[in-house]
């Protein structure tokens, strides 16, 4: 980035770049100065599409004048200051810069607490609803869909007189970028997110910014995703949102009934289905205020979440935060997206075996546990309770069993042991990301298809669990071994085949998907 030949650019004798904040096929975002207020702080975007004839350039001007009409419609949606185009047939807009996290970033260790939770839909919902009511152009009445709303296209912020608000980014942008593009190649959207018409390419109405906002509002609650496919690719997504079923809430997560009712009502396969307008959720939102109350995940004084630094940046330095599609694996992708596209390592033998390892992504390192089946394995594994133990033993060698159990009704017990020596940096490293996210993933891999991870499970570890694993990474550096890693690994294996009738028994009786004697 600090090669970057755009830095320190005079763009339209105004705005002087001054560092690249993020990039994808959408295009790019750069800090920069507006010279006419004084260096004034806002975003530039270029679009990566060019403007190469009159028509182009006339769609262009429409939908940033009428982004700009709706940022002053609403405060719950980015404004848009300023656009143009450049020497190079560049469109570009200029943006307040916000500070302030995403949504993504949210949720990327806990669900968001109920309260915080219906402040901060209210807030998108009044946004969307706006945009679904029009603006007037040229004395025509424009009504405006989203198209990609997500996580990571929501940024929350402090408002002087709001606290804490939600703003939706880029309206306008997904529209003008496909209206440019070739249709046959492209897709404008992203995947796990589109609702089933977007994804039959048929015209779009509110509803379909709904669906979106069901999807959403399922992760924010419960940190998965409702829908996951076979494999990441276009028809794996496409079957998942017109045939597959969310899962129920978690009864741990103790939310109302009601509100599963209203995000699966946003979620129905058919728009006629859905609710049919905005209004109609923030209505149903309101019936939850009385019932909700402050906790430990609302936001502090500054507004960010405990321990989460505030950065004062448009969206985030990564570029996960903006809203660019990219269809390799970079920072728009989700780390399920991420997940579902690593292929099984070259390095490890096509057999039924698992281990753990961590996945590199612009959240941070995530625990996974990578697991090798028959692709009819695979298939009996998707609809699984989940358990995790875990045993440590400190003598005669530092190490941990890291134990998951995959069961259901139908085909039995499924158990996934891993073995992580705590005095070598990598158990030290797994150990310690268990402990920080909290959870992990058990990546399913086929037999016949190790090129892609096939399906993924979710495994949440208990608070309890969550503090242990920290003290035994700590015991463990100062902890000498005095003998050899196999003996401590048989004599935990030996503790391990002690619990599993009690484990398989707890698992069948239980009513939960994630089971955890933590809890």
């Amino acid at each position: 980035m600090n090669q970057d030949t755009n830095n320190g650019r005079l763009l339209a004798n105004r705005y002087e770049l001054c560092d690249l904040v993020g990039e994808g096929a959408m295009g790019r975002v750069y800090r920069a100065k507006d010279t006419v207020l004084g260096g004034v702080t806002v975003a530039v975007k270029f679009l990566s599409q060019a403007l190469l004839n009159d028509n182009m350039r006339d769609r262009f001007e429409r939908e940033a004048t009428i982004s700009a009409l709706l940022g002053e419609k609403s405060i719950h949606v980015v404004r848009v200051k300023d656009y143009g185009v450049d020497e190079h047939n560049a469109p570009f807009y200029v943006m307040e810069f916000l500070s302030g996290e995403s949504i993504n970033e949210l949720i990327c260790h806990k669900p968001i607490a109920l309260p915080r939770f219906l402040t901060l839909i209210r807030h998108v919902c009044l946004g969307l609803e706006s945009a679904h009511q029009g603006i007037y152009f040229n004395g025509e009445l424009s009504h405006i869909i989203h198209r990609d709303i997500k996580p990571s296209n929501i940024i929350v912020i402090q408002d002087p007189t709001l606290g804490e608000a939600a703003k939706i980014l880029d309206f306008g942008i997904a529209k003008l970028v496909q209206a440019s593009a070739n249709q046959t190649q492209s897709f404008m959207g992203t995947l796990a997110y589109c609702s089933p018409e977007q994804m039959e390419g048929k015209e779009l109405d509110n509803r379909s910014d709904i669906y979106s906002l069901g999807v959403m509002m399922y992760e924010m609650l419960t940190m998965d995703m409702p829908l996951l496919p076979q494999n990441s690719s276009f028809g794996g997504w496409y079957q998942a949102h017109h045939n597959f079923k969310p899962e129920p809430f978690s009864e741990r997560l103790g939310l109302p009934r009601d509100l599963q009712d209203l995000v699966f009502g946003c979620l129905a396969k058919e728009r006629e289905d859905r609710p049919q307008t905005v209004r109609e959720i923030l209505d149903t939102l309101q019936l939850f205020d009385s019932t909700s109350q402050n906790n430990s995940d609302q936001p502090n004084q500054n507004g960010s979440s405990p321990q989460k630094e505030q950065l004062d940046l448009p969206y985030d330095t990564t570029g996960h935060g903006l809203n660019f599609e990219n269809k390799t694996i970079h920072a728009e992708s989700s780390t399920t997206d991420i997940c579902l596209q690593i292929p099984w390592p070259a390095n490890k033998p096509l057999r039924k075996i698992v281990f753990p390892r961590l996945i590199e992504t612009n959240l941070g390192d995530v625990p996974v546990l990578s697991v090798m089946l028959d692709p009819e394995g695979v298939e009996n594994r998707i609809s699984s309770k989940r358990y995790n133990q875990f045993l440590y033993l400190s003598h005669p060698h530092p190490t941990l069993l890291w134990a998951t159990i995959l069961y259901n009704d139908e085909y039995g017990a499924k158990w996934l042991p891993c073995y992580l020596d705590l005095k070598s940096n990598k158990g030290q490293q797994i150990t310690r990301a268990l402990a920080e996210e909290g959870k992990y993933r058990v990546l399913l891999y086929a037999l016949n298809e190790p090129g892609q991870c096939q399906h993924i499970l979710n495994s949440v570890i208990s608070d309890r669990y969550c503090k242990m694993l920290g003290q035994w990474a700590n015991i463990s550096q100062v902890t000498k071994s005095v003998g050899d890693i196999k003996i401590a690994k048989s004599v935990l294996s030996q503790e391990l085949e002690k619990l599993k009738d009690k484990i398989v028994t707890k698992v069948k009786k239980s009513n939960l998907t994630d089971v955890n004697a933590g809890r």
